[in-house]
């Protein structure tokens, strides 16, 4: 039942997104057709790019890379809809794993947005690490900011195009997670905003033996592109509205049918209860 009410509200949430990016903008069409993760599986992101991590501690990207994988999170603290639906769907995937942040992985959020601070980032990974609800995950979590040369490096080496517009001022930017070794080769991409526990783990497996995988087909990426031209929606946002009723109406159904076999369950033992000793 938890889940079905997840998926609901995320699906919820998204659409109100939509509604809410129909506003004027000034990103053209062709900029946002754009904005995607160019996969670069098996490429090398430079581990000597400089950044400041949460308690405004200069850094650089390569602290956090050694023996265990990386999850990398590319996207804004003060965004107002899809960073939170990318961390909050990794975490729930991640709570249902046996390894943990911080023990058999690492994981590096980076804001694209170079006005951000330090403060900002502390905040969001109290909030985080919060939810995801085991403390000691705070040490292998780590939450960056950066000035714009550094941040538009690391962006063009995993392939993550974004774009600002200054009409609405929010970032246009696509949805996933980028699974690296820990030599901080590109291993895996994951994409959209729910993330399957055994593909999440078999990526984390894989990265950490430096395996590189396949391509993936990028479905939920930039999921809520409205067009200001044509006042329609992209085929994107159909597509997410329409997996959204089939998802809620199976995750309902697979309910149902838990709850009816309970009964069941509990009729049975009532019509033929155990015989006493």
């Amino acid at each position: 039942m938890k889940k079905t009410i997840f998926i609901w509200s995320t699906c919820f949430l998204i659409g109100l997104s939509g509604i809410q990016s129909s506003r004027a903008r000034t990103v053209a069409d062709a900029t946002l057709k754009k904005i995607e993760f160019d996969q670069k599986l098996g490429a090398q992101i430079s581990l000597d790019a400089p950044f400041t991590d949460e308690t405004g501690k200069s850094v650089k990207l390569g602290d956090y890379f050694g023996k265990k994988p990386v999850i990398l999170v590319l996207g804004y603290y003060g965004c107002p809809m899809l960073c939170t639906f990318v961390i909050n769907g990794m975490i729930g995937s991640l709570q249902d794993m046996d390894w943990q942040i911080g023990n058999q992985f690492e994981v590096v959020n980076v804001s694209i947005d170079p006005a951000e601070k330090p403060a900002l980032a502390l905040a969001k990974k109290k909030a985080y690490v919060k939810r995801y609800g085991r403390p000691d995950a705070a040490a292998g979590w780590h939450f960056l900011t950066g000035d714009e040369r550094a941040i538009r490096r690391l962006a063009d080496e995993v392939g993550f195009q974004y774009a600002y517009d200054p009409e609405i001022k929010q970032y246009a930017h696509p949805s996933g997670l980028v699974i690296l070794s820990g030599g901080g080769k590109i291993s895996h991409y994951l994409s959209g905003v729910i993330y399957s526990t055994p593909e999440l783990k078999s990526a984390l497996v894989d990265a950490s033996a430096s395996k590189v995988g396949l391509p993936i087909q990028q479905l939920f990426l930039l999921c809520f592109h409205y067009s200001p031209i044509t006042g329609k929606y992209a085929p994107a946002i159909m597509f997410v509205v329409r997996f959204c009723g089939v998802a809620v109406v199976l995750a309902l159904a697979g309910g149902i049918v838990v709850m009816v076999r309970g009964e069941h369950k509990k009729s049975a033992k009532a019509a033929h209860p155990a015989n006493p000793v």
